[in-house]
């Protein structure tokens, strides 16, 4: 585990990596990982790196679980480089590449996050999990935490395209529509959280 701690995107007050949490406890702003690179570089090399699996949890010396065992995977990650020719002429560039994050399980780049998110849950033994969202995340969340046998509430505004909506119920998922917006949504979540768990 080469996490040294989490530290505020915008005050810089640090926080102990050890506790579930997302928020500055100052600021109410979000938090980042922070890692010894230097440490985690020694162990994470390119001869290393040849042998692993192709996924995401190849770099684990720069993810933040502790325990193989609480990685919660459906196989993200890894995903394709496409040749864009015309679109990098266009725009003066030799050799444009665009990542087609598509490819991931829940078929978006929030894969790559809900994985690593309900793995810390996992954990810190968490048992259920909120989120607010119209959309990949929510999806994602959903996937995620059926994979890992964790309640799933997702929080979506009431005029959340339906597909989105039936893919989370689909998935075991509890979903509340909320009339509002996005941050309306993010407002139920902060004031059910300690009531429900």
């Amino acid at each position: 585990m080469y996490m040294t701690h989490l530290a505020c995107t915008a005050c810089g007050k640090q926080h102990d990596a050890n506790v579930p949490q997302n928020l500055c406890t100052a600021c109410s702003k979000p938090l980042f990982a922070h890692y010894d690179l230097a440490a985690a570089g020694r162990v994470m090399t390119k001869e290393s790196l040849r042998g692993r699996t192709k996924s995401l949890w190849r770099y684990r010396e720069v993810l933040p679980v502790r325990n193989d065992s609480d990685i919660v995977t459906l196989g993200e990650g890894f995903t394709p480089l496409l040749p864009a020719p015309r679109l990098g002429a266009k725009h003066g560039m030799k050799r444009l590449l665009i990542k087609d994050e598509a490819q991931n399980p829940t078929g978006s780049f929030k894969a790559r996050g809900m994985t690593t998110a309900v793995s810390m849950a996992k954990q810190y033994g968490l048992k259920k999990l909120a989120v607010p969202s119209a959309g990949n995340a929510a999806g994602a969340l959903a996937a995620y935490a059926a994979r890992a046998g964790m309640e799933a509430h997702i929080f979506m505004p009431r005029d959340t395209p339906r597909a989105n909506v039936i893919e989370c119920e689909q998935m075991g998922a509890h979903v509340t529509l909320i009339d509002g917006l996005i941050t309306d949504c993010g407002a139920e979540v902060a004031k059910r959280k300690a009531a429900e768990g």
